[in-house]
């Protein structure tokens, strides 16, 4: 069990590592940089921009400042953003603070509801509430969210005008301060992320409730209900754990699209204008913290399948 917590976070570390290196590259190679960028494509002379280059050391070899910024990474010190004055743990500390209540209320409403429905359509297989929630979850699986986002805008905020279509509200505002702005996002991430977890929930419990041990559990006269809670629900929803996982990095990785659409000043967004900008070390610094929440919560979401499973507990004693 041990060994095995090991390796996974040696691969962690290595999956984290390989993302950055490709970030960095793939900014390396887009037109311009962060002085062209600051001083204008037409407007500066070369004199200006090598001197800018000089100044931010954008002259340095690629490889050399890869290798300094993963030094000030280890050590949690992020640096200093493309105009040489910024410090990069500024810029991110509020746009990840809001890139967390978005996650935290969007999970809060999602996966509850996601849970119950997919063990009501998996009970009622068949019947009008599955044939309700399943149709819901195929419009939301298949319809893009920049889709669904501007129709709740269309509907919501211009037509019966009850909610705010775009978030006005600074990215260092407190967190009440998002509310009720905050509303629309939620409901388009929720209603996304319901679909993935209900889909997955409700094949679980069909798959329990056709088990062996629950149809000899019906033949002893078992209580229907006592055996759902008891019996079935409990490893019907262990396979949930990993989409469940999945879902929780991909809200706290930064939602580009909803944010960009809704104009929430995320982790998301903070990506799209940095790549804009040519703000290598910010897009580098996203890059590490997305990949890092994607190995943490897969490693926690691995430990608690292990841990509820006794199947799986005691082959890696037996390891």
């Amino acid at each position: 069990m041990l060994f095995m917590l090991i390796r996974r976070v040696f691969l962690g570390g290595v999956t984290v590592c390989i993302v950055s290196l490709i970030i960095f590259a793939g900014v390396e190679m887009l037109p311009g940089d962060a002085c062209t960028q600051f001083l204008g494509e037409y407007q500066a002379d070369e004199e200006l921009l090598a001197q800018c280059r000089k100044d931010l050391d954008l002259n340095r070899p690629p490889i050399d400042r890869f290798a300094e910024w993963t030094q000030g990474a280890i050590t949690g010190d992020l640096g200093l953003a493309a105009d040489g004055k910024t410090k990069i743990s500024t810029i991110v500390g509020d746009r990840l603070k809001n890139s967390l209540l978005l996650a935290f209320c969007a999970m809060s409403v999602g996966i509850p509801l996601a849970l119950l429905l997919g063990v009501i359509s998996g009970l009622w297989r068949d019947r009008l509430p599955d044939i309700i929630a399943s149709t819901l979850a195929i419009f939301a699986m298949t319809i893009p969210e920049f889709v669904s986002a501007t129709l709740l805008i269309l509907v919501l905020s211009v037509w019966l005008g009850w909610l705010p279509g775009i978030v006005l509200t600074s990215a260092a505002a407190p967190a009440s301060e998002f509310f009720p702005e905050i509303l629309l996002p939620v409901i388009v991430l929720s209603f996304v992320m319901c679909a993935h977890i209900m889909r997955m929930v409700r094949s679980s419990v069909i798959d329990v409730m056709a088990s062996d041990y629950v149809q000899m559990a019906t033949l002893k006269g078992v209580p229907y209900w006592q055996m759902v809670f008891r019996h079935a629900l409990p490893n019907a929803l262990l396979p949930a754990i990993n989409v469940v996982a999945l879902t929780i990095a991909w809200l706290l990785g930064g939602v580009v699209v909803i944010e960009v659409v809704f104009n929430y000043p995320g982790l998301g967004r903070l990506m799209i204008d940095s790549i804009s900008d040519r703000n290598l070390p910010v897009v580098q610094s996203i890059a590490l913290i997305v990949a890092s929440v994607y190995v943490c919560v897969n490693l926690a979401a691995d430990l608690l399948t292990m841990i509820a499973n006794p199947k799986l507990r005691t082959m890696y004693m037996r390891k």
